[in-house]
């Protein structure tokens, strides 16, 4: 875990400002900073939309898991499509479905002919233009920018995702207040559209490829990278219950307990916010963060992320809850920088997007179950029982994951 001693010294953040002058991974950076700024206030509009609608936190889960579930069902096709085709283009697409997606939901909401099965449905198949994107952008980076940026360029586009994130749920609380749910979903789809035109005008490196094979065969390929890797399942292994458990409380129950014991959506923006503001802090340093054992590192941030569901249960005021998010939110950006840069310098770039796949299937696998079983405890043990189970399924596989050797002593590629 020890950092080098280098560390002060290595000009991260002047290879981060000539990133940003390169032509295509500043329109990335755009890119991000648009659609992320959306997509930060569609899970608080759709959240607070099927309150309004329904008054059900259950009906509110059903609604939010679809999308996850949507992301399940395509994600290892996605992620062997962009293996096997063009990253590019699959990006594209996938945000354009996205676009058609979000505008039917506005509508449906605007026109109040809105129910909990056709919104339920519009949210699976924007899941599946997240599964056909993630696995995309994951292998499409490297195609971006140099192998020794990787970790700058991860940095800067973390920053970019969590800015907005932080902007836009600092915006969904009151434009959901004021405009109402619809409108504001309208905004998330326009984003889309607009990520997609400047994606569309990127000049990637030519893309690796495999030797030719069958679809099956390439998705085999996949998997035997994936199992090969004993610090990755592992860790995907132990994100399936992290994921679960957050999915529910940032999905759904912290806006149900923001609506019953905290004043409303305009409260859960500010958690919201704080959570996004310590993304750009973390994410800012880990432009400069060297660490010998990224693994080892990184899970021991993990630990700090139970701190929201835990400050919920009391639960404490909106702004105490939100240091509490400030400190998971910069916790969680040097995990995700640290993973995505293990992941890209450890993985063949021919199979980056397939192993990629296998990570976010395993690591969203059963966040519906999770975010569904959080709706129906909520109404049945009561939100702070459910909160701190949420809060152990967060320490306990942590540590867990900590007593493996490959995660402990796996070593930063130079």
């Amino acid at each position: 875990m020890a950092l080098r001693s280098d560390f002060m010294t290595e000009p991260t953040f002047r290879d981060g400002l000539v990133l940003l002058r390169d032509r295509d991974f500043a329109r990335l950076f755009i890119a991000y900073l648009v659609t992320y700024l959306g997509t930060a206030m569609a899970p608080i509009a759709i959240a607070f939309g099927v309150l309004d609608l329904t008054g059900s936190t259950s009906d509110s889960a059903i609604v939010i898991a679809a999308s996850t579930t949507g992301q399940i069902m395509i994600l290892l096709i996605g992620g062997t499509l962009a293996d096997r085709t063009s990253r590019h283009r699959l990006l594209v697409f996938a945000d354009a479905i996205a676009f058609c997606s979000q505008a039917a939901m506005a509508w449906l909401l605007i026109s109040s002919q809105a129910t909990v099965m056709n919104l339920a449905g519009l949210m699976l198949v924007t899941g599946i233009a997240y599964a056909l994107h993630q696995p995309s952008i994951t292998g499409f980076i490297p195609q971006i920018v140099a192998r020794e940026k990787l970790q700058a360029a991860n940095a800067l586009l973390g920053v970019a995702r969590n800015g907005s994130f932080t902007l836009g749920a600092a915006l969904a609380g009151i434009l959901v207040a004021t405009i109402g749910a619809g409108a504001t979903l309208a905004l998330d789809a326009l984003t889309f559209g607009i990520s997609g035109l400047l994606i569309l005008t990127l000049r990637p490196k030519p893309q690796a490829k495999t030797e030719s094979a069958t679809f099956f065969e390439d998705l085999h390929l996949g998997w035997k990278e994936f199992i090969s890797h004993k610090w990755l399942w592992t860790i995907v292994l132990q994100f399936s219950m992290i994921v679960a458990s957050l999915e529910a409380v940032f999905g759904l129950l912290g806006p149900a307990v923001a609506r019953e014991f905290l004043g409303g959506p305009v409260s859960w923006g500010i958690i919201a916010a704080g959570f996004g503001a310590g993304t750009i802090g973390g994410g800012l340093f880990a432009i400069r963060l060297r660490v010998e054992r990224p693994m080892l590192f990184a899970s021991l941030l993990v630990l700090f992320w139970s701190s929201t569901p835990l400050l919920l249960s009391v639960p404490m005021a909106a702004p105490i809850v939100a240091i509490g998010a400030f400190v998971a939110g910069f916790t969680g950006q040097i995990f995700g920088v640290l993973w995505y840069t293990t992941l890209q310098t450890h993985v063949p770039p021919e199979l980056l997007s397939r192993v990629s796949a296998y990570d976010h299937l395993g690591s969203i696998g059963i966040a519906p179950l999770g975010i569904i079983a959080g709706g129906f405890l909520y109404e049945s043990i009561g939100f702070r029982d459910t909160l701190y189970l949420c809060a152990a399924l967060v320490i306990v596989p942590t540590l867990l994951v900590l007593c493996v050797r490959e995660v402990r002593e796996l070593r930063t590629l130079t």
